[in-house]
């Protein structure tokens, strides 16, 4: 996926294909919240910024790895779903083919939730950094540190999904609570996301 032209990603994720679906193009969105934070990071920087020069430089790092993460976990997605699609596909004509089935699913399933549950804690760290910025960043692209959090809530909230629709396959109970845990953390993300949006807005409605 990394190597396709967007509108190549677009056509396939309209076609009626399993994937790639909405997991990816939620990975796709925690990748863009961290190039935005990273791009705000590089016009912090010069004389003018110098009393922060090594946190923005840590930023700066940090949104790097989360977008190239985020990347992976897009293409790791659009894998895990045609896993899922082939396990369905599988015989189901005796009793052992319909249990080795199911099986196959449930493993599948799990194999397709932990992307997104790799997705929601990447878009923590990513409105993490947009909270230490946004104080100290260039003030002329602070709406971009906004843009950043509003697309890391976005790929928190529609990795929950993907966790939640798999969960009733998944038999392993462990898995189960972690993967629940997992999706508890949205909201409170959420809430930070929206007071970065809500923190930009009033100081460039001033």
């Amino acid at each position: 996926m990394r190597d396709q032209a967007i509108e190549t990603y677009l056509n396939e994720l309209a076609a009626k294909v399993p994937a790639p679906g909405g997991g990816a193009a939620g990975a796709l969105h925690a990748a863009q919240a961290a190039a935005l934070v990273a791009m705000v990071a590089r016009y912090s920087t010069g004389p003018k910024y110098a009393d922060h020069e090594e946190a923005v430089a840590r930023v700066m790092e940090q949104a790097d790895v989360l977008r190239e993460r985020a990347l992976q976990l897009a293409t790791e997605d659009a894998a895990a779903f045609g896993s899922v699609a082939d396990a369905y596909k599988l015989p189901k004509d005796t009793d052992e083919a319909r249990a080795t089935r199911s099986t196959a699913i449930a493993d599948a399933l799990l194999g397709a939730a932990r992307p997104a549950e790799a997705t929601i804690t990447c878009a923590a760290d990513i409105v993490a950094l947009a909270e230490k910025l946004l104080p100290i960043g260039n003030r002329n692209v602070i709406t971009d540190i906004g843009a950043a959090a509003e697309a890391a809530r976005a790929a928190a909230a529609t990795a929950r999904l993907n966790i939640e629709i798999n969960l009733s396959g998944i038999k392993d109970p462990d898995a189960r609570t972690a993967l629940l845990r997992s999706a508890a953390l949205v909201d409170a993300l959420t809430d930070r996301a929206e007071h970065i949006t809500a923190t930009v807005r009033k100081e460039i409605a001033r």
